[in-house]
């Protein structure tokens, strides 16, 4: 495939230090993909506020990402911008905020992201009452599930779309229900649908087990690492750092170590996008020989990390597998 524009130019101009990273990191992840293998994208921070749906959403249409794990507020927050983003304001001198400026923003009902404030009731609250009917048709079936296949069954009645403010292409949630990868989010409850449904626990309307928690869900990985980890194996690609990533990537030592079970694949590849200072001391900032300890990783396993900022980064990387 002739590469675009964008490729071109990282490749001629990225030569030395991170830059040549990326290039590097592209190049073998595009090898894994034509090789037949498939990728994990764990993905932590704000990247859904950031508007990361504009390139992952082409990326997961094209089958270039095969499951995800991220942070609880990435799920809701691509759903958030895809039904509310007129209503979210910028604020591009946020570095100059004081606290009474900031006082204000929670009196309008703007909670800020960086530079970027997102709009509590035509975000939150329309997705609150949707949400909750999807909630309450499950409890009276009986049925239980996790937090993206919720979020699915939402999407997939159509409900919300008379709220769409952005081209539904650029929503990488949508792309992916439309795919059904699944989107493992380790630790829901710390989300605002999270906190908006332990509110209706705590109420007596649902049972907390309704929404599968971390045990399920990584029960529910083991299954699908075992079935998607033969022939080329799986890559790990990883945007930051915290629970997104070390939840998704321990399921191969928990395989192997704590299962017992023999001849499990390791990770076949790794690229961690990170602004963490290089620390053995901390899950973010360990180099990824560090993860040959866990058995995680192998001596030979492809091994990247670019230090920079993600929403720089990770649409260059995308960019150039999509041939762009």
């Amino acid at each position: 495939m002739e590469k675009g524009a964008i490729s071109k130019f990282i490749t001629h101009h990225y030569r030395h230090f991170n830059s040549a990273s990326l290039v590097d990191a592209a190049k073998a992840y595009e090898q894994l993909l034509n090789e037949n293998g498939k990728m994990m994208l764990a993905m932590a921070g704000a990247m859904s506020t950031a508007e990361i749906g504009l390139s992952l959403a082409e990326m997961i249409r094209q089958d270039k990402i095969h499951i995800i794990c991220c942070s609880a507020n990435n799920l809701e927050e691509d759903i958030m911008n895809l039904v509310a983003h007129s209503h979210y304001k910028r604020v591009p001198n946020y570095r100059d905020l004081t606290p009474e400026q900031e006082k204000e923003l929670l009196n309008n009902h703007m909670n800020r992201v960086t530079d970027t404030c997102i709009p509590e009731e035509e975000a939150f609250r329309r997705l609150e009452h949707h949400l909750v009917e999807v909630w309450q048709d499950a409890a009276n079936k009986g049925e239980r599930y996790l937090p993206y296949e919720f979020m699915y069954k939402l999407l997939r009645s159509g409900k919300l779309e008379q709220y769409y403010e952005i081209d539904p292409k650029d929503s990488w949630v949508l792309a992916a229900c439309e795919k059904n990868i699944p989107i493992i989010v380790p630790a829901w409850a710390d989300s605002t649908t999270g906190n908006i449904f332990t509110a209706h626990c705590i109420k007596g309307e649902f049972e907390p087990s309704l929404v599968k928690g971390g045990v399920e869900t990584m029960m529910f990985l083991v299954d699908w690492y075992k079935a998607n980890a033969l022939g080329r194996g799986v890559g790990f690609f990883q945007i930051g750092g915290g629970t997104a990533g070390d939840f998704p990537i321990c399921v191969v030592p928990m395989m192997a170590q704590d299962l017992e079970w023999t001849d499990v694949p390791l990770w076949q590849y790794f690229c961690q996008i990170s602004d963490s200072t290089t620390s053995y001391g901390s899950y973010s900032g360990a180099v990824p020989n560090e993860k040959i300890t866990w058995g995680k990783l192998d001596i030979d396993t492809p091994k990247f990390i670019v230090e920079s900022d993600a929403t720089i980064v990770a649409p260059l990387i995308f960019a150039y597998i999509l041939g762009w």
